[in-house]
């Protein structure tokens, strides 16, 4: 603060850096209040302190329920109360015309406009000093340039990958007044909004009704922490009173979902080579996060509607509100409520008399997936709701099983083995219990590899101790879930 009093900028040729400017908000607490350490001394009084808060902080890390926000500073200087050191910048004088002349130059003494004039040599004898220190001072050489740069564009691209926090009427702003929807959930309206002339974003507006704010805390807490090119990336996020908002880069293709109505429909088919991409890229996605970061992070709802596209159609996983993070070495763990949708939630997560509930139940929904990819078809529907009728992922398996075709579209000769592939792939990860089924790193593996894959067991055959049929169970366990399309 001591720096600031005696720097004048109106008579100075310095000014802030552009590097070490950041966005602020300031709040107004009771004493009561003491968990930051980021308090303004000279706004503080009696009875109340003033913190300041880097707008870009996450939620979690910010107690301040119990205090008032007072204003939003943009563009201001690293909070210089808090740190000794100010950072300045100077606008390097043009002096080549003076040296043509065989002159120096000097800033003329006329406040911050940076205007030189020349003088001669000899007169400038007695200040070559003054210049020589000056320029040690305020210069650095080439390679101390090029590291400061250096880091500074880390600390930018650092800042970027952060979530920002936003305001509603940032929210409102983004999204011209929420003028262009894009969709409509359970939870909440999405808008395609726009952050610059390039940069477009989607914000997902939440439902104030709907939930405690256990999905915003679940979205904001997870995405915040990950960053794979086949997982969405969450740009900012707004809890402004009980309005709350998520905001996403926007991909412009839309679901998967859209893409895999019928191998029949070319319209909409990618073919089988994309889809071969499409696939393999959705597993490394849940691979990274069952074992790509420092926790362990349980999806709970994979399936198409959740997988985006942007636009050279490379996938990324998003919605994240039914996640749960758990350590690497928990192996199973504990749910109060059920969670995920019809048709790709796995039995165990239902009903705990079919096993324990671990990351083997992304891996179920993600070959509920890969088998809907194969022919187009939901896994669930009224064929299920008919016991005469053959539940599909059975039909597919007695396909393979008696050697016949899967009587779908093939578009070049040899494509045939992708859907194949994915068909047998994806009969591995519904395995009726959890340890018989592969890790997502088998997962990526087996799709990455050649054509001999190995014919899984029939997950529809007696469960042995109840002596009931698996497919039967299926049917029942999909019929019970239809009433409730996702579970909370």
């Amino acid at each position: 603060m001591k720096l600031l009093k005696v720097f004048n900028k109106s008579i100075s040729p310095f000014h802030f850096s552009k590097n070490h400017m950041t966005d602020l908000t300031l709040f107004n607490c009771s004493l009561a209040e003491r968990q930051l350490d980021e308090q303004v001394p000279c706004f503080s009084g009696p009875g109340y302190q003033v913190y300041s808060v880097l707008s870009s902080y996450s939620i979690e890390v910010l107690p301040l329920l119990s205090c008032t926000k007072m204003y939003n500073l943009s563009s201001v200087p690293y909070p210089s109360y808090k740190y000794a050191t100010l950072f300045l910048e100077w606008s390097e004088p043009n002096c080549g015309h003076c040296e043509r002349q065989g002159r120096k130059c000097r800033l003329k003494n006329n406040g911050t406009k940076s205007e030189i004039e020349c003088v001669d040599l000899s007169k400038a004898g007695t200040k070559r000093k003054w210049v020589a220190t000056a320029y040690r001072v305020y210069s650095s050489d080439r390679k101390e340039k090029e590291n400061q740069l250096k880091i500074e564009r880390f600390l930018d691209d650092y800042r970027a990958l952060k979530p920002s926090r936003y305001s509603y009427a940032d929210i409102k702003r983004i999204t011209n007044d929420f003028k262009d929807k894009l969709g409509e959930g359970a939870y909440g309206t999405v808008y395609k909004g726009k952050l610059s002339s390039e940069l477009f974003v989607a914000a997902k507006v939440l439902n104030s009704s709907k939930g405690d704010g256990e999905e915003f805390i679940n979205e904001v807490g997870t995405m915040g922490h990950i960053h794979h090119v086949n997982v969405v990336r969450l740009v900012g996020f707004c809890a402004d009173g009980f309005r709350r908002a998520l905001v996403y880069e926007f991909l412009p293709n839309g679901s998967l979902q859209d893409f895999i109505s019928s191998p029949d429909n070319k319209n909409s088919f990618l073919g089988w080579d994309k889809m071969q991409d499409i696939a393999l890229a959705i597993a490394k996605g849940i691979e990274y996060l069952h074992q790509g970061c420092d926790q362990r992070i349980l999806h709970f709802d994979i399936k198409p509607h959740n997988v985006l596209l942007d636009h050279n159609f490379t996938p990324k996983i998003s919605d994240f509100g039914l996640a749960k993070l758990c350590s690497k070495d928990q192996s199973i763990v504990s749910m109060t409520t059920a969670r995920g949708t019809m048709g790709y939630i796995a039995p165990e997560v239902f009903s705990r008399n079919f096993g324990n509930v671990s990351y083997k139940s992304d891996v179920y929904s993600f070959g509920m997936l890969l088998l809907e990819m194969v022919g187009g078809r939901k896994n669930v529907g009224s064929a299920t709701e008919n016991t005469n009728e053959i539940y599909y992922p059975e039909w597919i398996y007695n396909l393979l099983e008696e050697g016949d075709d899967l009587r779908i579209h093939i578009g070049e000769e040899g494509e045939g083995k992708i859907p194949k592939k994915f068909a047998i792939v994806g009969l591995w990860c519904i395995q009726w219990h959890p340890v018989d089924r592969p890790s997502m790193k088998a997962v990526v593996q087996m799709l990455e590899g050649g054509e001999s894959l190995t014919m899984p067991p029939n997950p529809f055959a007696s469960t042995g101790a109840a002596g009931t049929n698996a497919s039967t169970a299926a049917r029942n366990l999909n019929i019970q879930l239809e009433a409730i399309p996702e579970l909370e």
